[in-house]
């Protein structure tokens, strides 16, 4: 039982690339979303959760964005999958030059919340 344990948490290790304490956020969630660099092209201004922004705004990538409030992470594929981001309140000029550079596209966008 002890080797099969240690199997389990060694194949859990292996798929975390990274860890980062997040600060606790109670207030409003606000992020300004932009389908192309340099805020151009269509902008949708967020205050929840997005499990496709093809659904919900026709919308088939975003590529820059404001993060006015609260913390969030940005998804390769719709429904919160795939590889993610996280971006913090700041100005996101062009997301394939920051963390996000190995993400094809972006297709879902979820808020980070107290769950205590």
């Amino acid at each position: 039982m002890g080797s099969m344990m240690g199997m389990m948490g060694m194949a859990m290790m292996d798929t975390i690339r990274s860890c980062r304490t997040i600060p606790t956020h109670r207030e409003a969630f606000r992020m300004r979303i932009y389908e192309r660099e340099n805020y151009g092209g269509q902008m949708h201004e967020l205050m929840d959760d997005i499990e496709s922004l093809q659904d919900r705004f026709l919308m088939s990538d975003c590529q820059s964005c404001q993060v006015m409030d609260g913390h969030w992470l940005m998804f390769e594929q719709p429904n919160f999958r795939g590889k993610m981001m996280y971006v913090r309140p700041g100005e996101y000029r062009n997301l394939r030059d920051s963390a996000a550079s190995n993400m094809s596209r972006i297709s879902s966008i979820k808020r980070i919340m107290d769950m205590c």
